[in-house]
This record gives structure tokens, sequence and C-alpha cells, in this order.
């Protein structure tokens, strides 16, 4: 039987071919790299050069996301209808959003590592704030757009499931992430509306993924588990709790006491406090089973999972559980929850080098960015 190498060698596929094969799925690179980022500024236990280690790697991300704007801007320099129809084929355009939750998490890592534990500076909180407000409308205007064009444009019926569904309501509910991490430094005239429409996101973004992970199930349930290669992807779903446990603790220990609706209602802080940790304990737990369901699935069958670019979904969606973890850590005061948070982010560093060598590899011998083998190759 013939290797993917020796098969490469043969068909002579060159660089311009592939590019016309670099999908949008390949921005799962970036969302879950600068979600590693995020995990590292957010451990509670830290050691020297901690710190660096986050700034290398959120600055890797960057540089990592401009390199793939560019080849996205090549493939639409070489082969534009394929580019366009890119937006409306169901195996690809779910993963669009995957650049937008790019955004999202370089938004949150200059917050991170510019605001929160960095130099700071007026006019970096000032500019932050502007881009969140830029992204909750392009989220938005995003998550409309794409499930109108698969409810009414899309001729094929019905769509398979597939867990890339989940990932328009996850740039619209990542608005309400990032929100709960820029509140707290923002100017109390701004800080409201930012809660405000942070909670608004992360109930819509929430609604949707429930109604996702209902169907997910039920999939799951009437045709059995996905190929193997494709097990990864059954992590995405752990996002939607966890994500939502960041936004609910964040947003309340944000709330400002002394302004507006707050300064009027003297407990609603507290109340919000008090309801935002307890919702989060009530969400963990549908997290670490969606957890151990996926962990599961692709334990059964690891030595079959071949690489696709699924497999970054091991590292975005638990970003999430791990952050969520160690908020829930914080507010409980609970030192042995806290470890428990900054061992997963070891186990995290550890599968994302897993990730990033395995994805090299299978570029260099031909297994993605190749014709017939990649999210386009039904078009």
């Amino acid at each position: 039987m013939q290797t993917d190498q020796e098969q490469g060698r043969k068909n002579k596929v060159g660089l311009r071919d592939r590019l016309k094969h670099f999908t949008w799925a390949w921005f799962t690179t970036t969302m879950s790299t600068g979600g590693l980022a995020l995990a590292l500024g957010e451990t509670p236990h830290k050691f020297e050069g901690l710190h660096t280690i986050g700034v290398i790697v959120f600055l890797f991300n960057i540089i990592l996301f401009l390199l793939f704007c560019a080849l996205m801007t090549s493939r639409l320099i070489i082969d534009p209808p394929r580019f366009k129809h890119s937006f409306v084929n169901p195996s690809e355009s779910f993963f669009f959003p995957s650049f937008i939750l790019s955004l999202a998490v370089i938004l949150g890592g200059i917050q991170i590592y510019g605001v929160t534990i960095g130099p700071e500076g007026t006019w970096l909180i000032t500019a932050i704030r502007i881009v969140y407000w830029i992204y909750a409308s392009f989220s938005l205007i995003n998550v409309i757009s794409q499930y109108w064009i698969f409810i009414c444009r899309t001729p094929a019926r019905p769509l398979p499931m597939n867990p890339s569904w989940f990932l328009p309501g996850y740039s619209t509910m990542l608005t309400g992430t990032i929100a709960s991490m820029i509140a707290g430094s923002q100017p109390p005239e701004h800080r409201v509306p930012i809660i405000i429409s942070g909670c608004a996101y992360q109930g819509f973004g929430w609604l949707i993924s429930f109604a996702l992970i209902v169907m997910y199930l039920t999939r799951l349930m009437e045709s059995g588990l996905p190929t193997p290669s494709l097990r990864p992807g059954m992590f995405i779903p752990i996002g939607a709790p966890s994500y939502t446990i960041i936004a609910l603790i964040g947003q309340a220990r944000a709330i400002p006491r002394s302004y507006g609706y707050f300064l009027t209602h003297a407990s609603a802080a507290d109340i919000c406090q008090t309801v935002a940790l307890f919702a989060s304990i009530f969400l963990w737990i549908l997290s670490f089973w969606l957890l151990c369901i996926a962990l599961l699935a692709c334990l059964e069958r690891v030595r079959e999972m071949g690489f696709a670019l699924s497999w970054w979904a091991f590292i975005f969606p638990n970003v999430g559980f791990i952050v969520g973890t160690v908020e829930i850590g914080k507010e409980l005061n609970s030192e042995g929850i806290l470890w428990v948070g900054s061992a997963m982010t070891i186990c995290l560093v550890m599968i994302w080098l897993m990730c990033i060598f395995a994805c090299v590899r299978a570029v260099t011998r031909g297994r993605i960015m190749w014709p017939g083998r990649d999210e386009d190759k039904d078009m």
C-alpha cells in the first residue's frame, strides 16, 4: 500500500493547487492557539517566566493569524469561484466563524497581556472598547446571515448534523465572554452597557447552543459515533456551557456598585454574583459530562484517528472548561479547585504541542491542504 507521501510525489500537486484547498477550518488553529494564551494568562498558579511564555504564544498566534489571512487571500486570487462557494458549502462554511472567533481570542489576549497583567494605558482601554462593539456587531450579522443561508438557501436536504454547526453561535456567545474580560477595566459609564450587551449576547449564544446540543445528542443516539478522524469535533459542544460560566462570573464580578441601576439597588450586585456562581456550578457538570463522552469516543478508536483540522477541537472548547473551572475556584476561594485548573492547563499545553506537531506533519505528507482531502472536497 502506498503511503500518503509516496502518493503525493506521484501526483505532483503544486503549491498553487494546494492553496486552493486552504479552507476556513484552518482558523481553528489560531482560535485554539489564542485560547491557549488566554488559559496561560488565567492560570492561578504561576511561575517565573510563565508571563513571558504566554506573551510569546499570544504574539505567535497573531503572526499565524496574519499568515492565514494572507493564504486565504491567495486562495481568493487563485480560485475566486471556489472561495465564493466556501460561504455556502455546508462542510466548509460553518468553519467561517473560526475566523471571527480568532479575532475574539486576540482581543481577549490584548486585554489580558496589555491591560490586566500588562502595562495598561488609557488609549488601549478605549481601543479595546471600540473594537469590542465592532466585534459584537460583526458577530451578530454573521450568526443571522449564516443560519439564514442554510435554512432558506441550501439545496441539499437534510443537512447532516455536524459539531461545526455550533461555531456561528459561538462567535456571538464569545461576545459575552469578552465583555466579562474587559468590563472590569472600563469606566463605569461604559462598563454597564458592556455588561448588559455581554449578558444579552451570552444568553442568545447559549440558547442557540443548547438547542444544538439536543440535536447533537439525538444524532449520536440515532446514528452512532462519527468516523474516528472526526471524533475530536465532539469536544466542540463543551464550549457552550464552559464559556457561559466565564461570562456569568466575570460580568457579575465587574458590576460597578456605585453607578446607575446598581447604585439605586444596593443588593443587586450581590444577588447577581450569587446567582452567577451557582448557575455556573450547575453548568459545569454539563460541561464535564460532555467532556467525558467526547473523551471516551476518542479513546475507543485512538489508533485510527488520522489527523484532521477537527483535532483543534481538543483545545479551544477545553480552554473554556479550564478557565471556567478556575473562575469557580476563585469565587469559592477553593485552593483545591484552583490546583485542578492549573493541572488541566498543563495537560492543555501538552495536547497543543501534540496538535501542532501532527498538523505540520499532515501538511508535509499531503494529508490536508490537498485535493479531495479537505472540507471543500465536495465542491
